[in-house]
Formats: C-alpha cells, sequence, structure tokens
C-alpha cells in the first residue's frame, strides 16, 4: 500500500504542475490575443490588457477563499469545480460585447477560476510530501512557470489557423 501511495504523490505532481500550466497559461495567452482582440472589437489595447491586472487581483484574493475552501471541502473538489469556471468563464470571455464585460468576465471569472488551481494544488501537494516536498512543490511551480512557453505560442498558432 505504502509503495502505491509513494507512486500515486508523483502523479499528484504531474497532474498539479499540468493543471496550473493550463490555468495560468489561459491567463497568459492574453497578450497573444490583444491586438486581435482590440482589432476586431474596436477596444483599446490597454482596455483589453486591464483584464489581465483584474485578473491576477481576482488571483491574489481568489486565492484566499478557494484555499480556505479547499480546507474545508477538500482539493479535488476545487480544483474540479475551479476548471469548471475556468473553461466556462473563457467561453463567455469570447463572447462579451462591451470592454467592461470582458475586463469583468476575464478578469474576475478567469482570474479566480486560475486561482481555484493555483493555491490548492499547491496546498494538496504538499500533503502528499514527507521527503522530497521541496522537489514536488517546484515541479508543480515549474508547471505554472512554463505556461507563457508552451500555452502562449499554442494561442498563437490557433489565432494563425
Amino acid at each position: 500500500m505504502r509503495l502505491i501511495k509513494s507512486h500515486y504523490r508523483w502523479v499528484i505532481v504531474a497532474a498539479g504542475g499540468l493543471l496550473g500550466c493550463l490555468a495560468i497559461g489561459a491567463m497568459f495567452s492574453l497578450p497573444v490575443f490583444l491586438r486581435p482582440i482590440s482589432r476586431d472589437t474596436g477596444w483599446s489595447i490597454t482596455g483589453v490588457s486591464s483584464a489581465m491586472t483584474f485578473g491576477f487581483l481576482a488571483m491574489a484574493f481568489g486565492s484566499i477563499l478557494w484555499g480556505s475552501l479547499s480546507d474545508r471541502f477538500g482539493p479535488r473538489v476545487i480544483v474540479v469545480m475551479g476548471s469548471g469556471v475556468l473553461a466556462a468563464s473563457l467561453a463567455l470571455a469570447s463572447r462579451a460585447t462591451s470592454l467592461i464585460e470582458f475586463q469583468l468576465v476575464f478578469g474576475l471569472l478567469v482570474g479566480g477560476a486560475t486561482a481555484a488551481i493555483f493555491a490548492p494544488m499547491m496546498a494538496c501537494v504538499t500533503g502528499w510530501f514527507d521527503t522530497h516536498r521541496s522537489l514536488a512543490v517546484s515541479l508543480v511551480s515549474a508547471g505554472m512557470g512554463m505556461a507563457p512557453i508552451i500555452m502562449s505560442p499554442l494561442a498563437a498558432r490557433l489565432i494563425t489557423h
């Protein structure tokens, strides 16, 4: 049983890195879309990019809320909810008809949903490890850190095709 738990904890690390990469990548893909969004909607680049600022603020404050809820209900429930909210809010942001709507949906909902993945995954991973905890957290963080390198070029490719 201990051997299975020992291997499964690395699956949690891999899942945390992957989910973090996708969530943070959703935030960091906005700069790739700045000019096309601005061109197609007539919104200023400054206005569109401010949605990312709102997103980071929502991540900061949302992490507190989601972390508390994760302690109460467990990280699995919160991360699944956050993943669903992230997908729905990205779809809603793509349908925004005004700049303020885009800023609120992308900023508050995408940022808040990203926090629902980031904070609980980091806390979850630390709970699975007595040894190699720093390595595990570093690997999850590295997955999140790889988001701009992986997701931004993917987003750019989606625009061109």
